[in-house]
């Protein structure tokens, strides 16, 4: 019984000397496999692309006390045809720990998109998750514009919101009432505030408007309709009375300096005065003409002194007096 028993006992150390080995086996054999294996590739890969801005999104992987990266590449129908399906890797989305990669750049032709994104926890990498299907960026949402219809006395203005270069805007406006008389401006740059229409004082007036990318022939639904009326009633007749008054106070000041100016004119014109030449003029009074003679002259000489102007008015004025 004793060497029965001590055989079975020398018999179960040797068990879980056995055992121990094979557990110390397995963990490091266990080991090597983990260090070697594949990460979970990413999952639930979708696109969401809102008037052609485009982002890629994933679920991510979840590696318990390990912070996982990201990789996104894409292929064109360029690389898929003719660079023998080569794929280009999107460098904002290199080796990021978001979940989401805007893509918008890279997506630069209306052409199909294949797109795929791996996981990465430094040299250990997981397959490529694949997008189902293709991207075009043809499909894009297409959004109204934000906008402010303004009513700035009698103009009617409107305020576009600026949705980058690719966009222009299809504006529409009538008189409430008038909708068969619809009016449209095509802006292509939003930089100020639009001028629409002149407005009477009254009616109510409309607007509403559409985006419209050309890279995509594809136009957004309208936006909802925005009346307002003209607001210029006061300040217009009060801009009238300003001018008015300023009008009369200009006049007030030109009027004096206009009359003394014709006045003037028509001095000149009607009664010039004659300004005779300094080689003219003496300096001895005025005389009567003088015939000088003599017994023993053979001859007179006759002796002529022009007198002044004012002079001869002078006498004249006095003989008819």
């Amino acid at each position: 019984m004793g060497g029965l028993k001590g055989g079975k006992l020398r018999g179960c150390e040797v068990s879980r000397m056995q055992e121990r080995f094979c557990w110390e086996v397995a963990l490091l054999t266990d080991g090597e496999v983990w260090e070697d294996a594949l990460l979970p590739a990413p999952q639930n890969i979708s696109i969401l692309s809102t008037n052609m801005k485009h982002f890629l999104s994933w679920s991510p992987v979840i590696i318990q006390g390990e912070t996982v990266r990201y990789s996104v590449e894409f292929q064109g129908e360029y690389e898929r045809d003719y660079a023998n399906e080569s794929w280009i890797p999107i460098c904002e989305c290199s080796l990021t720990t978001a979940t989401v990669c805007n893509i918008t750049e890279d997506i630069s032709a209306t052409v199909a998109y294949n797109l795929r994104v791996r996981a990465d926890i430094g040299t250990r990498k997981s397959e490529w998750g694949t997008l189902k299907g293709f991207f075009n960026r043809i499909t894009t949402s297409l959004t109204p514009p934000l906008m402010k219809v303004i009513a700035d006395g009698y103009h009617l203005l409107v305020e576009l919101e600026d949705m980058g270069p690719a966009f222009q805007f299809c504006v529409l406006y009538w008189k409430k009432g008038q909708e068969s008389r619809v009016q449209q401006k095509v802006v292509k740059e939003v930089s100020f505030v639009v001028h629409l229409d002149t407005m009477e004082a009254g009616p109510d007036y409309c607007v509403k408007a559409q985006t419209y990318v050309e890279a995509i022939n594809r136009s957004s639904s309208f936006s909802q309709t925005q009346c307002v009326r003209a607001q210029g009633g006061t300040s217009m007749w009060l801009v009238t009375a300003l001018l008015i008054s300023a009008g009369f106070a200009t006049a007030a000041l030109t009027l004096p300096f206009l009359t003394w100016k014709t006045s003037k004119i028509l001095q000149y014109s009607c009664c010039p005065v004659a300004v005779l030449p300094d080689t003219l003029k003496v300096s001895e009074p005025p005389t009567q003409l003088i015939l000088c003679g003599s017994e023993e002259a053979e001859q007179c000489d006759l002796t002529v002194h022009v007198t002044p102007s004012e002079e001869v008015l002078r006498l004249w004025i006095q003989e008819t007096l």
